[in-house]
C-alpha cells in the first residue's frame, strides 16, 4: 500500500483562516524613558520625610532608566497581527514616554502634584497605573510592569487600586541533596552529584513579590524600606555564606532542595509582610541559570496568575 501524498495529507486537515486570522495571541513591546522623581510631602516635617523616605526624600529628588513593558491581547487581523506596532509605539510614546522622557514626575503628571489633597507620589506602583490610565483608552492592555532598576518592579492589571510590587535580592550559599534515613547509593539514585557528601553552591537570585493597595497619598503598596529589611533579616542574612544542611535548623531535616528553600522563605516571610499592610503573593528562587523555583503564597489568586501575568514575567 502506497503513502499518501504530501498533499492528499494537506488537503485532509481542517483550514484555518488565512495568517491565523482571528486566532487570539498576546504581544508585549518594551519602552523605555528616563525621569527623576522625590519622596516629599509637605504635610510632613522635614525629619518625618527623612524617616519615612530615606535618602529618597533627599532635594531636588534622584532618578531611573525605566524600562516598561506592555501586554496586549487580541485575535489576528488579515494581516496577521494583533495590532500594529507602529501605531503601537505611537500611542507608547504619545500618551507616555514622550511626556515623561527627561521629566521630574512629580511635576509631569497632575496625579503626582503632592500640593493638592488627592495627590500621591510618583511611586513605582502609582506610576505603572497612571500609565495604565493613559494606554487604556488606546491599547487592548492585559499587564504592565515597570522595572524602576533590575532589582524593583511593579505590576499592575487593571485593578483600581491594587498592583503587585517585587524586590531582587540574592545570597550565596552551599546545600547537600540527601535524605538522612537513606543510603549514599540511594541519594545519588535519587539527587545525583547533588548528593555528594561534601556538598555544592549557588548564588541564588530570590524575588519577593507583594501584592496590596496603593495609599492615595504615598503611592505605595507598603513601606518599601520596611519590605527591604524583612527580606534581609529573614532571608539574606540568616541564609548567606551558610551550608544551609548544617547551618538552618530548618534543613537539617528537610532537604535543601529549590523548592523547598522557596518555601520555607514563604512560610518565613507571609505573616511579617502582612504586619507592614501587604500581602506575600509569590517567591522565586533562582537557584542556577537552568534551575529556578516559584512559590505562590496566595492561592486564590492563582486562577488569576497564568491570564494576566504570563507575558511580563517571561519578559
Amino acid at each position: 500500500m502506497t503513502e499518501p501524498s504530501a498533499v492528499a495529507c494537506a488537503a485532509d486537515l481542517p483550514q484555518t483562516a488565512t495568517h491565523g486570522q482571528g486566532r487570539g495571541c498576546v504581544i508585549t513591546r518594551r519602552a523605555c524613558f528616563s525621569a527623576s522623581h522625590r519622596y516629599w510631602l509637605p504635610e510632613l516635617s522635614a525629619d518625618d520625610n527623612a524617616a519615612r523616605f530615606g535618602p529618597c526624600a533627599l532635594a531636588p529628588g534622584h532618578g531611573h532608566n525605566y524600562e516598561l513593558i506592555v501586554s496586549m491581547a487580541g485575535g489576528l487581523d488579515a494581516d496577521g497581527m494583533v495590532l500594529n506596532l507602529s501605531e503601537v509605539k505611537h500611542a507608547i510614546r504619545t500618551e507616555v514616554t514622550g511626556q515623561l522622557d527627561f521629566r521630574f514626575l512629580n511635576e509631569a503628571w497632575p496625579e503626582f502634584d503632592v500640593s493638592t489633597p488627592a495627590g500621591c507620589l510618583p511611586t513605582t506602583e502609582a506610576l505603572v497605573r497612571s500609565i495604565w490610565q493613559r494606554l487604556t483608552p488606546h491599547l487592548p492592555i492585559t499587564a504592565l510592569r515597570l522595572y524602576e532598576q533590575p532589582g524593583l518592579w511593579a505590576d499592575y492589571l487593571g485593578h483600581p487600586m491594587d498592583a503587585f510590587l517585587t524586590i531582587r535580592t540574592h545570597f550565596a550559599a552551599a546545600h547537600r541533596l540527601a535524605r538522612p534515613e537513606l543510603s549514599q547509593e540511594e541519594n545519588e539514585r535519587i539527587y545525583g552529584k547533588c548528593a555528594r557528601p561534601h556538598g555544592h553552591g549557588h548564588n541564588y537570585l530570590v524575588d519577593v513579590t507583594v501584592r496590596g493597595t496603593i495609599d492615595p497619598r504615598s503611592g505605595m503598596v507598603c513601606d518599601l524600606s520596611a519590605l527591604q529589611r524583612l527580606v534581609d533579616d529573614l532571608v539574606v542574612e540568616p541564609f548567606d555564606h551558610t551550608f544551609l544542611n548544617k547551618d538552618v535548623a530548618f534543613f537539617a531535616e528537610c532537604v535543601p532542595t529549590a523548592e523547598n528553600i522557596a518555601l520555607h522563605i514563604a512560610d518565613r516571610l507571609s505573616a511579617p509582610i502582612q504586619a507592614i499592610g501587604a500581602h506575600l503573593h509569590k517567591v522565586r528562587l533562582q537557584e542556577s541559570p537552568n534551575n529556578a523555583a516559584e512559590v505562590y503564597a496566595e492561592v486564590p489568586q492563582l486562577d488569576m496568575q497564568p491570564a494576566a501575568l504570563e507575558a511580563v514575567m517571561a519578559s
